[in-house]
């Protein structure tokens, strides 16, 4: 889909201020309501916007720790991947699953309240994962940038 200045002013606006009402969106993107709410609802359409929702802080709910995990699988058996993947959903404290080519095969976002809790986790529930060749954990430190915004 092709997208115009508006509709890149509109985005811009909006990943700045994701909870800003829609008028004074309509206002600071210099359109009408109804021409925002027009373009919205193609860029909806057009799959450019995915979803609305709320961006939730865990570690205000009480989970101060994230870990992202790194795994190769052993690639011996044809349906590792799927196997793998339908395991994982089951396990609560996922939070994302990624695929990639190359040495990495799944990436998983797990979070927990501590490390006992992460030590539970790991033991428990994802050294059982079926298909694991090789793991590494990456504990997080601090987010130094994290935004849904592109350059528009």
């Amino acid at each position: 889909m092709q997208i115009d200045d508006t509709d890149r002013r509109i985005l811009r606006h909006w990943l700045a201020e994701p909870g800003l009402e829609r008028a004074a969106l309509a206002e600071r993107a210099g359109v009408t309501a109804a021409t925002l709410w027009r373009r919205l609802d193609r860029l909806r359409e057009a799959g450019v916007i995915r979803s609305e929702g709320a961006v939730i802080d865990w570690r205000a709910l009480g989970y101060a720790v994230e870990v992202s995990l790194r795994f190769t699988l052993d690639k011996t058996n044809p349906r590792a991947f799927d196997e793998f993947i339908l395991a994982a959903r089951e396990v609560p404290e996922v939070t994302f699953i990624e695929t990639f080519l190359g040495r990495v095969d799944v990436r998983l976002n797990v979070i927990a309240r501590d490390m006992g809790h992460w030590t539970g986790i790991y033991r428990d529930r994802i050294l059982t994962l079926p298909h694991i060749a090789e793991v590494e954990a990456l504990m997080l430190v601090s987010t130094i940038k994290a935004t849904g915004g592109l350059p528009l």
